[in-house]
């Protein structure tokens, strides 16, 4: 799956280093076998499933500079985004060139209004959570967008600094189709449908 990614920073063709942060030697050499760089290994308090991304970023930033690069913008690109389009990386770029924002990332619309969630009691019993818009027609109510969970382009005194990716950044509205974020079996089977169906037109 981090081909899809190195694929779509290399297609986009604006970044001077295409880097991977990683702790596992099997993802480094696939890393560079599709010619991005892994110019050091990820220590292993920052390489567990609880581990946020900022810490990530801000290590690997440190990491190359130490190597003397000068780094102003840096985008984080996640590696499970089989529907990632190299050009919204680059209208990402332009965005945050624009708005001179701390960081730019995608979202994407709710299919259906979050004001109209439910949860499920143990009696199987279904209870909105908040009652008040029971009744209301979802074309009425407001349109909210969720973090597309694809690449986040930010600062790198923003990330230094630790800022909060979402709170702090733009949003770059993209469509809901293609946002696939892979963290379950099910997800791996809609992007498996998803991928079939754009093949075949």
């Amino acid at each position: 799956m981090i081909a899809w990614a190195i694929d779509a920073a290399t297609s986009a063709e604006i970044f001077d280093h295409i880097v991977v942060s990683t702790d596992d030697k099997e993802i480094s050499k696939i890393a560079k076998d599709y010619g991005a760089l892994v110019p050091f290994f990820r220590p292993s308090h920052l390489s567990d499933d609880l581990t946020p991304t900022v810490p990530v970023i801000s290590h690997a930033i440190e990491e190359c500079e130490n190597l003397g690069w000068e780094i102003d913008l840096v985008c984080c690109i996640y590696p499970g985004v089989p529907f990632i389009e190299s050009q919204d990386l680059v209208n990402a770029y332009n965005l945050m060139q624009k708005n001179n924002s701390d960081f730019v990332y995608p979202v994407a619309e709710y299919v259906h209004p979050t004001q109209r969630a439910m949860r499920q009691l143990k009696s199987g019993q279904m209870e909105f959570i908040d009652s008040k818009n029971e009744l209301s027609r979802t074309q009425d109510l407001e349109v909210t967008f969720h973090d597309a969970g694809q690449f986040y382009w930010g600062k790198a005194s923003a990330w230094i600094a630790h800022k909060k990716m979402h709170s702090d950044g733009v949003g770059m509205v993209i469509p809901n189709w293609r946002v696939v974020d892979i963290d379950n079996p099910d997800d791996w089977k809609r992007a498996e449908l998803l991928r079939e169906i754009l093949k075949n037109g």
